[in-house]
C-alpha cells in the first residue's frame, strides 16, 4: 500500500501547525516559515489569495534516488523518499534532479546533509502514526492516507465542488505521480507550481541520457567519483567524532502530535 499525503488549499486557514509540527519533530529551529530551507522542511506562503504549503513530493518515481550514486536518497514502497546521510556523499546531483526544487543543502555545515521532509518516516510512519504536519491541521487542510483512496477523495471534492476547484489533481501526474497531491481553486502556476513538469517519470528521462554516453565515462566516472567521496567523507567524519546522527536519541516533545484526521 502506498501512502500519500493530500493538501487542500481551500481548506488552509494559514494557522502554521503543519509547519511548527514539522520543526518540533525533526528538531529543527524556529525562523522563516515561508520558504523551503535546510531548516524548514514544510513551508506556507500566502499567493493568489491562498495559503500554499510547500514540502517534498514524493515523487513515485524519484529523480533525485535516480541520480543519487552511491543511495543515500530511496524510495520506499510504503511512499516517502527518505535519506541516509552515511551514505551521502555531497555530489548534490539530487538537487539538480528534482523538477520540484525541493532538497537543500546545508551550506554552512563543515560537514553538510541534503535536508528535506522525509515523510516522518523513522519518527512516526514506520510505527503506524501518521506524518505531525497532517495530525497538527486543525482544519484538515491537508490528511494522510492511501494514495489510491486520496486521489479518489480528491475527484470527489472537485465534482461535489460545483465550480469552487481547479479540475486538476496538482501531482496525479506530474513527473509521473507523487505521493504529495494538491487540491485548489486557483490554477498552480499562479500559486508557483511548476506546471510544465513532464507526466513521464524522471528516471527515465535520466537513463535516456545516460543511454547516450559511452561506458566509460558514464559508468566509470561516477564509479570512481563516488568511491573518492565515500573515503574523504568517511575519513572526515571520523576525524570529527561524527559517526552518530546528530540527536539520534532525542525525540520530539510532541506537542502537536494531537489526533487529527489520516485520510
Amino acid at each position: 500500500m502506498s501512502l500519500a499525503i493530500l493538501t487542500d488549499l481551500t481548506r488552509c486557514v494559514g494557522c502554521r501547525g503543519c509547519v511548527l509540527a514539522c520543526k518540533e519533530i525533526n528538531e529543527l529551529p524556529a525562523g522563516s516559515t515561508e520558504r523551503l530551507s535546510s531548516l524548514t522542511w514544510t513551508a506556507l506562503e500566502r499567493r493568489a489569495g491562498l495559503n500554499v504549503r510547500r514540502q517534498c513530493m514524493h515523487c513515485v518515481e524519484p529523480a533525485c534516488a535516480s541520480v543519487c550514486p552511491v543511495g543515500a536518497l530511496k524510495k520506499l514502497p510504503s511512499g516517502p523518499v527518505v535519506y541516509n546521510e552515511r551514505l551521502c556523499m555531497g555530489c548534490r546531483y539530487c538537487m539538480a534532479a528534482c523538477p520540484f526544487r525541493v532538497p537543500k543543502y546545508e551550506w554552512d555545515k563543515q560537514l553538510p546533509r541534503v535536508r528535506k521532509c522525509v515523510m516522518c518516516y523513522d519518527k512516526r510512519l514506520k510505527n503506524g502514526k501518521p506524518p505531525a504536519c497532517t495530525t497538527a491541521c486543525p482544519t484538515q487542510a491537508t490528511v494522510f492516507g492511501n494514495r489510491d483512496d486520496l486521489i479518489r477523495e480528491a475527484r470527489s471534492r472537485i465534482r461535489a465542488g460545483n465550480g469552487r476547484y481547479v479540475d486538476r489533481v496538482f501531482g496525479l501526474e506530474e513527473a509521473g505521480g507523487t505521493s504529495v497531491l494538491y487540491l485548489s481553486s486557483v490554477p498552480f502556476d499562479k500559486l508557483g507550481f511548476p506546471t510544465a513538469v513532464d507526466r513521464e517519470p524522471y528516471p527515465l528521462l535520466t537513463w535516456k541520457v545516460l543511454s547516450k554516453i559511452p561506458d566509460f565515462v558514464g559508468v566509470w566516472s561516477v564509479v570512481l567519483l563516488g568511491v573518492w567521496w565515500i573515503v574523504s567523507r568517511r575519513m572526515e567524519l571520523e576525524r570529527h567524532g561524527e559517526g552518530e546522527h546528530p540527536g539520534a536519541d532525542r525525540r520530539g516533545s510532541g506537542r502537536w502530535q494531537r489526533s487529527g484526521s489520516s485520510g
